[in-house]
């Protein structure tokens, strides 16, 4: 059971597209016939705010880092926040917690990893180091100094990197329903990348469709929990699907999805210094609350907050529940910084 939810968050597996097979058409209805086809860098995704592009040189090709530079709202605090997304999204789906931070004084960068929303989707071995080198040339791009990170899902993995990569700049972490919650790499087969590939490429549009509905819905758990507006996220990762540059990012996702088996972080946690809050909806999955807890005995400096019958998604499902449990923390003992 507990391997088989570790590969549930992995995107389009084949044990994700049996699951939602195995759901019935209720649970996991047919692909709709009313998108146009979609594309693999989001243009026609709203964002929050105007997106700017960092160029990069990553193994010799030439690329894009999209991201977006929120100034505070009314007085600046003199801080920044960085958020990092997680794997099925981008910086868009943080509209909401970009509005909190920056009414709080905040400056907010928000960037898109290379591989994910509008950034360039190169074929390249994908790998946390990288993420956060990228992000932190973006900062010095930016002229910031120091900064709070907070990463959803897969962005708290890349927390973790980062802040015990360059614990110089980072003043406070916040791992947020992390996934990548202990190393996988001797409790179950790899898959090559290849193989995940032409899996993915084997598949009609409902089953396509199917399998995102099924890593989607999964996120809120809770009976009740599931909201109609939640399907524009299967809209939005199905839309590419139907693009003539579909193959590509079929191939990049295969690639970056192995990242949870190739590039664990459970080894990071100890050498994160600065102080760090992980939080997350208890729900999440069944071991949640225990790994929450070993992560934050783990980092030196932690404290843990368990949102009580949320899932994976808590700024998305329970705003109200979320965000102050958030500001406590970046908020307490805060003193201005230099950006």
């Amino acid at each position: 059971m507990a391997n088989r939810l570790k590969a549930c968050w992995l995107g389009i597996t084949l044990s994700t597209l049996l699951a939602a097979q195995g759901r019935g058409s209720a649970d996991a209805p047919k692909a709709p016939t009313d998108l146009k086809p979609g594309s693999i860098t989001y243009e026609e995704i709203r964002y929050p705010y105007p997106v700017q592009y960092m160029p990069l040189t990553l193994y010799g090709q030439d690329v894009r880092m999209a991201y977006m530079d929120v100034p505070a709202a009314g007085t600046a605090n003199g801080r920044t926040v960085m958020l990092f997304h997680g794997m099925n999204f981008g910086g868009f789906y943080f509209a909401g917690l970009i509005e909190v931070l920056r009414n709080q004084g905040f400056r907010v960068v928000v960037p898109d990893q290379i591989g994910f929303g509008r950034s360039s989707k190169p074929i390249i071995p994908y790998n946390f180091h990288d993420m956060a080198l990228n992000s932190r040339k973006l900062l010095q791009t930016l002229g910031v100094n120091k900064i709070t990170i907070v990463g959803h899902s897969m962005g708290g993995m890349l927390t973790a990197r980062f802040a015990a990569s360059f614990p110089d700049i980072t003043e406070r972490a916040v791992i947020y329903n992390p996934i990548g919650l202990k190393d996988p790499r001797y409790e179950r087969p790899w898959t090559s990348a290849d193989d995940a590939y032409k899996r993915t490429m084997s598949q009609t549009n409902d089953q396509r469709w199917q399998g995102f509905y099924a890593n989607i819905r999964r996120y809120f758990p809770t009976p009740g929990a599931w909201k109609p507006e939640y399907e524009q996220y299967v809209r939005i990762l199905y839309a590419p699907t139907l693009s003539s540059d579909w193959p590509r990012l079929a191939m990049v996702r295969s690639i970056y999805q192995q990242i949870l088996y190739l590039d664990p972080v459970d080894y990071d946690w100890p050498k994160i210094k600065m102080r760090t809050l992980v939080i997350g909806g208890d729900k999440d999955t069944p071991d949640f609350p225990e790994r929450a807890k070993h992560i934050a005995e783990t980092i030196p400096n932690a404290e843990l907050v368990l949102l009580p019958n949320l899932g994976h998604v808590p700024h998305l499902e329970a705003p109200e529940v979320f965000y102050p449990a958030l500001l406590k923390f970046l908020n307490s003992d805060a003193r201005a910084q230099d950006r």
